[in-house]
């Protein structure tokens, strides 16, 4: 019996994907919210390369899994006075 490696590898990719994106949205931290941005992101590159598209992996990973989330960080870096506060926290809504 042969093990499918390919399928092996984009079901635990996918896996990964569906939980990051749950963890993304259900995340009430921002900076964590934006680290299980980034491996989600990631991961669909992961199964770009698998589908042998070398090229929207490698625009996957360096313009959204690299620059999204790091532009997230820093506006939330200029925008709030804490980073790690809970959202509220500092007396407005």
């Amino acid at each position: 019996m042969a093990v499918d490696w390919e399928l092996v590898a984009f079901l635990v990719l996918s896996a990964l994907e569906v939980g990051g994106s749950i963890l993304v949205v259900t995340s009430r931290r921002l900076v964590r919210a934006a680290f299980w941005l980034a491996m989600t992101l990631v991961t669909i590159g992961g199964i770009y390369l698998l589908f042998r598209s070398e090229f929207l992996f490698l625009i996957q990973i360096l313009v959204y899994a690299g620059a999204v989330p790091v532009l997230f960080v820093f506006g939330l870096m200029l925008t709030r006075r804490k980073i790690m506060d809970e959202p509220g926290t500092e007396g407005g809504p």
